[in-house]
């Protein structure tokens, strides 16, 4: 159970005992299913990988029980492994191997695919072994209770492979690995020196040691071209960079990105020391949202972590450079200094003293061990609002799946939030009652605060209706500085409006609008104002939460209003539990409306006058013409062009395989 930062009644369950599997870097991860046989199998799987998203064949596996459904298994294998996906396919390994075959680019560009037997017991790397496929594929067979086979021959002799690191780690020179590796199966013997971190993976392995061998491993913080220029033999070293460096820095408010990474460049350069030692950045939290130290971190391409001015001035004593200027500005002696010396802890070093440029500073810390950036301080919190739509999977974005799945906590009214059924396992979930929406929001801007990855679950669309407006509500209303300093997304969703307009047909063709009739936070006088607006414009009218157990009548009132401008025998349509096992569509004429039709669950869409009810063949159908009928005869009968559709990799969303021109994306 963790605590309540905001003194609410909003409990915490972890959902699930087992801590899911840590896939940074590789991911995002899709988990491939064509059966619904194997469909319990993949599931385990991705229940089991944070940010995985599952993808089922719509034709034979259960749309409601997967994230992503598709119809052409080979066009979506390519499409996955083109968007360097790492693929975890449940099926028979041939079918992944004759999808990508036309599309494997090289050992260090594909990304792993991994092949499961139906009964999940056995974990096949196909591609990418030594780009991860290799240790997920063990990690995973260890967690399920199978058994992972490994066929990269550096694995089975020697105990590892020299191109796949522990994560954190970086390769010099990559191209040194594969004559190093010949050399030790040919029974060669390696001379492993080691100047920085730890390197028990490589001491630990089967690798044979000599003094005198002719394969030198080095283990090191130093740039590259200091150890060639230092070291000599028939082999070219392979160097490792440890992550053992900690880029402490400060800047000033919107300091150009360009200038603090010049700077850390720099710092680093001038030292000897490679880029590639570097663990993270780090710095104050007034500095968590801060530009330029977030590009500085992916120019990295390493995480930034925050510590409070309180945690910095901890380390005054151990500073070189302290300044009473830095305390009185943000609480603390030194940030870079301070930073860089959090991060390393009490057995690192300080290596290089705060430098300058005009607008930032930067100082460098050494680590005894591998720094671990997840343990060190706290990532800027990130609020991620989401709408999952009306329920079911399939009609959930990937966007909004990933998020979730990224999430460490979870935050919602309690029915959202066993919509989400797996994809929730093993994380922190936060839950409060249905009137509750303003306690939630607070809560989940708290932990965000606290630099957690929060993601706030709302049904339908998250900006209508829903809990986006509040929290932005909040930040304007009470400007708290934590809350500021927050990264917060919004994920669209499926409304309830669209839903309930895509199973009777098109009634939302021509201008429409959206009016709440509920009274608890908007005035009544200002709900039928806006009646009467929509009913003299002739729009068709969604109507959300038309009734509730003490409200009856805004419903009728709204109805009796309309006919005064429409015809009786406009249809109106009732969406209830869209997307769900249950749900009911029902289409009446606008004098026949009754309240007792309603409940607190139901959509209802008012067509505008030109709206039609039509039955064809045994389709029922309402659709509210946009005016094509009066473009004639020559846009009716102009001419189609039909061609075969392929596959293309490499092109960017809304560009034409053919020409790289950008497609048309506005309506006609």
């Amino acid at each position: 159970m963790t605590t309540n930062p905001t003194n609410s009644t909003i409990p915490a369950t972890a959902n699930g005992a087992d801590p899911m599997l840590p896939t940074d870097p590789i991911a995002p991860i899709a988990v491939i299913c064509l059966t619904q046989r194997a469909l319990p199998t993949a599931k385990r799987i991705a229940s089991v990988l944070r940010g995985a998203s599952l993808h089922g064949l719509r034709t034979r596996v259960s749309t409601r029980e997967v994230d992503i459904a598709f119809d052409d298994t080979i066009a979506h294998l390519q499409q996955t492994f083109a968007a360097d996906h790492v693929i975890i396919g449940v099926c028979a390994s041939g079918i992944l191997i004759r999808a990508l075959a036309p599309l494997l680019a090289g050992k260090w560009q594909d990304a792993a695919v991994i092949a499961v037997d139906e009964a999940g017991e056995n974990f096949i790397p196909l591609l990418g072994g030594h780009h991860g496929g290799n240790k997920l594929a063990r990690d995973l067979a260890e967690k399920l209770g199978a058994r992972a086979a490994i066929t990269t021959p550096g694995d089975a002799a020697l105990g590892l492979a020299l191109d796949e690191p522990p994560i954190g780690w970086k390769l010099a020179d990559k191209a040194a690995v594969k004559p190093a590796t010949a050399a030790l199966l040919a029974g060669a013997s390696a001379k492993i020196t080691i100047d920085a971190g730890s390197a028990a993976w490589l001491t630990n392995s089967a690798i044979p040691r000599d003094e005198s061998g002719t394969v030198a491993l080095h283990v090191t913080a130093r740039a590259q071209t200091t150890i060639l220029a230092d070291q000599a033999g028939e082999l070219a070293p392979v160097t490792f960079h440890p992550p053992v460096l900690a880029l402490g820095v400060g800047c000033e408010r919107n300091c150009e990105p360009a200038e603090l990474i010049d700077l850390a460049e720099k710092t680093l350069a001038d030292a000897g020391l490679s880029a590639s030692a570097v663990a993270c950045v780090t710095s104050i939290d007034l500095k968590a949202d801060e530009p330029a130290v977030h590009a500085l971190a992916r120019h990295m391409g390493v995480p930034a972590r925050f510590f409070t001015a309180a945690e910095l001035e901890e380390q005054a004593p151990r500073l070189q450079t302290p300044s009473d200027i830095v305390f009185a500005e943000t609480g603390c002696h030194g940030v870079a200094e301070g930073a860089a010396l959090a991060t390393v802890g009490e057995d690192g070093t300080l290596i290089v003293a705060k430098q300058k440029s005009k607008r930032a500073t930067c100082a460098i810390g050494q680590s005894k061990e591998d720094i671990t950036p997840q343990t060190t301080g706290r990532g800027q919190g990130r609020l991620s609002i989401v709408g999952i739509g009306p329920g079911q999977a399939s009609w959930r974005s990937p966007e909004a799946s990933t998020l979730i799945a990224q999430a460490s906590d979870i935050v919602g009214y309690q029915m959202y939030l066993d919509l989400l059924g797996d994809l929730i396992t093993g994380k922190e979930l936060h839950h409060s009652d249905l009137g509750a929406e303003e306690a939630r929001a607070r809560h989940a801007l708290e932990l965000a605060a606290e630099g957690r990855d929060v993601a706030l679950i709302g049904s339908g669309d998250a900006g209508i209706y829903a809990l986006a407006t509040l929290v932005f509500e909040l930040l304007d209303r009470e400007d708290k500085a934590a809350w500021n300093r927050v990264a917060i997304q919004v994920s669209p969703g499926i409304s309830a409006l669209q839903a309930a307009a895509s199973r009777i047909g098109a009634p939302l063709g021509h201008d429409f609008c959206a009016i709440s009739l509920s009274d608890l936070l908007t005035p009544r006088e200002d709900i039928l104002r806006r009646i009467a607006a929509a009913a003299a414009g002739d729009f068709v009218i969604a109507f959300y939460n038309p009734v509730s157990k003490r409200r009856r009548d805004l419903l009728a009132t709204a109805r009796d209003m309309l006919l005064d401008n429409r015809p009786a025998d406009t249809p109106v349509i009732l969406g209830r539990q869209l997307g769900r096992p249950d749900q009911e569509i029902t289409v009446v004429p606008l004098s026949k409306l009754e309240v007792d039709m309603v409940d607190m669950l139901t959509t209802v869409l008012v067509g505008s006058s030109n709206s039609k009810h039509i039955i064809r063949g045994m389709g029922e159908w309402v659709y509210t013409p946009r005016g094509y009928a009066k473009k004639g005869a020559d846009a009716a009968n102009a001419p189609v062009h039909s061609s075969t559709g392929s596959t293309s990799i490499g092109t960017t969303p809304g560009q034409s395989p053919n020409t790289g021109n950008a497609t048309a994306t506005g309506k006609e």
